[in-house]
């Protein structure tokens, strides 16, 4: 992202500068809902990313000719793939 860039301003459509001077008040504690047990019970941790791959993929070094790279290449975008997927049907 560029630094010199808000992204913040224009995606949230939000007055920003505003919402970063508030501060809280004791009277708007009051409005918060005390935590139970059973709230916390119920809590669920969600993080964010993909999830996790059943196969994940190995990173490897593999030497290759340059014109077999070229022929893969000259198929387009997804030659990886591709490629991948030619190699494991060979089982």
């Amino acid at each position: 992202m560029n630094a010199n860039k808000n992204a913040s301003r224009h995606s949230l459509k939000s007055d920003m500068a505003r919402v970063d001077a508030h501060t809280l008040k004791k009277e708007e504690y009051e409005d918060l809902p005390e935590l139970t047990e059973e709230m916390l019970a119920r809590a669920k941790v969600n993080k964010g990313g993909r999830p996790l791959s059943p196969n994940p993929r190995k990173l490897i070094s593999l030497r290759l000719p340059a014109d077999v790279i070229e022929l893969w290449k000259a198929t387009g975008p997804g030659w990886q793939t591709r490629m991948a997927e030619r190699l494991s049907k060979i089982r």
